[in-house]
């Protein structure tokens, strides 16, 4: 079905009228509002937000779907902040070796070496906020990972590491960022969001940094140059407008700056934390969501699911539902999402298999840099690489 077709199925006349004005701004390539996107939340079909959320995929990428080769690497999950919802930190007091890890920058620069000969071309460097962790230190750490790897993009921390580690260090977010930046740091991951209301904050995760400071943070960064990714924690205790709201400050600061890359919706688990009474969201719930999601942020032009949070079949799925990006290669590297019962275990897939997963549901596969440079497109029927 060509996209001429679909925009007459959007606004035909068995489609009830509150959906139809809102398929005629996203056809005529105009912002819904809030009010909007709460009533496509509450009253409409799956398949009808589906049809627009893909209508604006296909008409940005085709069939596009990014992914990288990529690595974790996390420092420690020992951590200051008592999270509600998270299944991955411990407190400082935790001695439980089976469950907790501190790694020196000797430690760091050990994993990177594993692929010093292996074509990775980001390492995406995210955890715990230790006291022993400061500025200094992990300028050095990211100092000496560009001196291994000069090729190697580092986008490393979340708004929460980098209040505390600028406020230890007594420094302005873009003195801190400068001195990140001239030690090698090429970007932001989206982290630490979770939701922006502060009523939800106050309940999930108050000791850590505030909703405002985690927009500040990332318009410090957008204004040297460093660009960034954005994030929502959702299906726990928000409601459709905590999410609205969530996604409307976002997309406020992306008009200011344009510096953010791609919005990740990211699905709360329920296993081994202290939110484990809340039930998880349905997969129909989550193709929803992301499909809401593209629907709104007319100004981020990507989204992406994680696939190792939800899975390689619904990954597959969400193909159908406005995401154009499932991530990367991993090399189950990361623990954030296994300590909290995601779908995989052990996240892991050699780019071939990234390949397989996109091609068996009719998309084309691109791998990427951090920033969305084409590296190669592989043929939709083999693994054989294309000319970007």
């Amino acid at each position: 079905m060509n996209l001429s077709s679909v925009e007459t199925l959007l606004m035909g006349n068995s489609v009830e009228a509150p959906f139809r004005e809102i398929a005629k701004k996203v056809v005529e390539g105009k912002r819904i509002s809030n009010d909007d996107a709460i009533l496509l939340y509450e009253k409409a079909d799956l398949s009808y937000v589906a049809m627009l959320a893909n209508f604006i995929r296909e008409k940005r990428h085709g069939d596009n779907t990014y992914f990288n080769r990529n690595f974790h690497l996390e420092p420690t999950n020992y951590c200051v902040f008592d999270c509600k919802f998270c299944s991955y930190s411990r407190l400082l007091r935790d001695k439980d070796e089976d469950t907790t890890w501190f790694y020196s920058k000797e430690e760091m620069l050990e994993i990177v070496d594993k692929y010093q000969d292996q074509p990775v071309t980001e390492v995406h460097m995210v955890g715990g906020v230790h006291p022993k962790f400061n500025l200094d230190f992990f300028c050095d750490v990211i100092s000496a990972i560009r001196e291994k790897r000069p090729d190697l993009h580092v986008k490393a921390f979340t708004p929460v590491e980098y209040e505390y580690m600028f406020r230890k260090a007594k420094l302005s977010y873009k003195e801190g960022f400068q001195r990140l930046i001239d030690a090698g740091l090429g970007s932001m991951p989206g982290g630490g969001a979770e939701i922006f209301d502060e009523g939800i904050r106050k309940q999930i995760c108050e000791d850590k940094c505030t909703s405002q400071q985690w927009l500040d943070i990332h318009e410090a960064a957008h204004e040297l140059g460093l660009q960034s990714n954005a994030t929502m924690l959702y299906g726990h205790i928000e409601s459709y407008a905590h999410r609205v709201d969530h996604m409307d400050r976002l997309r406020t600061l992306q008009d200011k700056t344009g510096g953010f890359n791609t919005f990740i919706p990211l699905k709360f688990r329920n296993k081994n934390n202290q939110m484990e009474d809340v039930a998880e969201s349905t997969t129909v719930e989550d193709l929803k969501n992301y499909a809401i999601s593209r629907i709104y942020m007319d100004n981020f032009d990507h989204i992406k699911a994680y696939w190792p949070m939800i899975g390689r079949s619904t990954a597959q799925l969400s193909l159908s539902y406005g995401v154009d990006d499932i991530d990367g290669t991993i090399d189950d590297t990361t623990k954030i999402y296994s300590m909290a019962g995601s779908e995989e275990q052990t996240p892991s897939l050699t780019t071939q298999e990234l390949v397989e997963m996109i091609t068996i549901v009719g998309r084309t596969p691109i791998e990427r840099d951090t920033l969305y440079g084409v590296i190669k497109k592989y043929d939709e029927n083999s693994f054989t690489e294309q000319p970007a």
